[in-house]
C-alpha cells in the first residue's frame, strides 16, 4: 500500500476535485492522508497558493492541475 498525503483545506473546490480523482484509484493500492493546511502556519505559508498538492512517499509532489493518469503514473513509479 502506498501512503499519499493530500494537502487540502475546507471549502476548496479544487481539493474536492483532487479527492474525487484519488477516489478513482484502486483503494487497495493507496491510502490517502488529508492534511488541512489551515491548521499549520508553516503549511499554510508553503501551500496556501498551490493546493491541492499530493505528496508521495519519495517526497515528490504533484501540484494542481493534475489528472487521474498523472496520479496513476506517479503511483506506478513508486511501486518500482
Amino acid at each position: 500500500m502506498i501512503e499519499l498525503t493530500l494537502f487540502t483545506t475546507a471549502g476548496c473546490h479544487l481539493c474536492e476535485q483532487a479527492q474525487a480523482l484519488l477516489n478513482q484509484v484502486n483503494q487497495q493500492t493507496i491510502e490517502v492522508h488529508p492534511v488541512d493546511i489551515a491548521l499549520d502556519d508553516d503549511l499554510l505559508k508553503q501551500y496556501g497558493q498551490s493546493i491541492p498538492v499530493i505528496r508521495f512517499p519519495d517526497n515528490c509532489e504533484l501540484n494542481w492541475p493534475f489528472s487521474l493518469q498523472d496520479i496513476e503514473t506517479r503511483i506506478n513509479h513508486q511501486s518500482t
